[in-house]
């Protein structure tokens, strides 16, 4: 084990390209190594030749890792704007997977070394994941050359621990974490977290996915009592929900928001970090009773059909765990499938139900969709008929836009 700066860490795996370059793992989310990525930017020349392989997630990782280097490349399960002229130029190669199968890709894909943020260690030399432990354990179980950042500012975490002597250098590399912030819910969201609630079971174990949806969904536990939280990541909103005694236990794989996040998520006995192996697996998922999974889309059809990933053709996002809990909640006993969004956009211009999606956005099936929950109200498809289906989307549609979607049903039907 090697003592090192993040600047000679990054040199030493420098001195291990070869001909045709190396495949280095990067954490996202709040585990993206900021000190690491400074030395990059200062000394380019150390990312020529590399490929930065790993799930950086819209909103909340804002770096373009490919852009370091004009022969550095990038991989990846999401796009963003943020990193679209790599996209756009075949710079970052996207792969279209969900959590959990970007965890198993994770512990396939050719890597020739790894880069890990992680806490402080202990008096045994132990060390942590932090709030990024979703994705790097696919990673840390495989026999490539590691990198551990010890960051002061990374909290200790109730999870997985690592002996110091599992990394071939570790550096010290103190930099503040990430952030991210969910901003306030407009008031569709307010109307739609009163629909939450009245669909939340006692005792139920609840996920939400990123943005306002679950923002909604952790708003619409506070008052309740003996839930839990299985989900993919929390944000702060999780804080006032902890404190109203709500929750008995947070499964989590990774946090995202403030530094008052992290502080908690490091001391707080009922919050527990889980790989994504564990989170996202259906078959776990499938045991847990009463699971509802709130999530969120960008439109869906009158068949019924979600596009999370598209916006006038260009792919902007990744499915992430979207249909994983979509999946795991339908097969859970007294589970909900849930997508909430609001009925429209641009102040009711535009309807986020729309008659027909292109093949090419729809992220999730129809079969998979369970419950649409709009400001006007919830649509239970579960069971309905093609027909049924279409009138229950209608009817949680913006009230301005549900003749045009019943002319254009009434078309449409007629051609099916």
């Amino acid at each position: 084990m090697i003592r090192a700066t993040a600047e000679s860490a990054a040199e030493t795996v420098a001195q291990r390209v070869k001909p045709g370059g190396i495949r280095v793992f990067v954490p996202g989310a709040a585990s993206e190594p900021l000190a690491l990525l400074e030395v990059y930017r200062r000394r380019p020349d150390l990312a020529a030749g590399l490929t930065f392989v790993g799930a950086h997630v819209p909103g909340i990782n804002r770096n373009d890792w490919a852009g370091l280097h004009e022969t550095a490349r990038a991989e990846g399960s999401f796009v963003s704007a943020d990193w679209r002229a790599s996209f756009e130029a075949g710079r970052f190669a996207f792969r279209p997977l969900t959590w959990f199968q970007t965890f198993r890709w994770l512990g396939e894909t050719p890597l020739d070394a790894a880069f890990f943020q992680v806490s402080e260690p202990d008096a045994a030399g132990n060390v942590t994941l932090g709030v990024a432990s979703d994705l790097a354990p696919a990673v840390m179980a495989r026999e490539v050359f590691k990198v551990a950042l010890v960051n002061p500012a990374m909290p200790r975490v109730r999870g997985a621990v690592y002996p110091l002597s599992a990394f071939d250098v570790v550096a010290d590399a103190p930099h503040e974490l990430v952030t991210y912030d969910t901003g306030t819910l407009d008031p569709a969201f307010d109307a739609i977290k009163l629909h939450l609630q009245g669909l939340i079971p006692e005792g139920a174990s609840v996920q939400f996915g990123v943005g306002k949806a679950g923002v909604a969904a952790l708003a619409a536990l506070e008052g309740m009592k003996g839930l839990r939280i299985h989900s993919g990541m929390v944000t702060d909103p999780l804080l006032p929900v902890l404190d109203s005694g709500a929750l008995t236990e947070v499964v989590t794989g990774l946090a995202a928001g403030s530094r008052a996040l992290y502080d908690r998520c490091g001391a707080e006995s009922r919050i527990r970090f889980e790989p994504s192996s564990f989170t996202h697996d259906i078959r776990v998922l499938a045991e847990i009773p009463r699971l509802v999974a709130v999530n969120s889309a960008i439109e869906i059809d009158l068949f019924g059909q979600a596009n999370a990933e598209f916006q006038h053709g260009r792919q902007i996002s990744g499915v992430g765990g979207l249909t994983d809990f979509l999946r795991g909640a339908r097969l859970s006993e007294g589970g909900l499938p849930i997508l909430a969004l609001p009925a429209s956009a641009r102040r009711g211009e535009i309807s986020r139900i729309v008659p027909r999606l292109p093949p090419v956005a729809v992220s999730v099936p129809r079969a998979d969709v369970g419950l649409v929950v709009t400001e006007h109200g919830v649509a239970d498809l579960r069971g309905l008929t093609l027909d049924a289906r279409a009138e229950a989307l209608i009817g949680v549609a913006d009230p301005g836009h549900r003749d045009r979607l019943a002319e254009a049903w009434a078309e449409m039907r007629r051609g099916v």
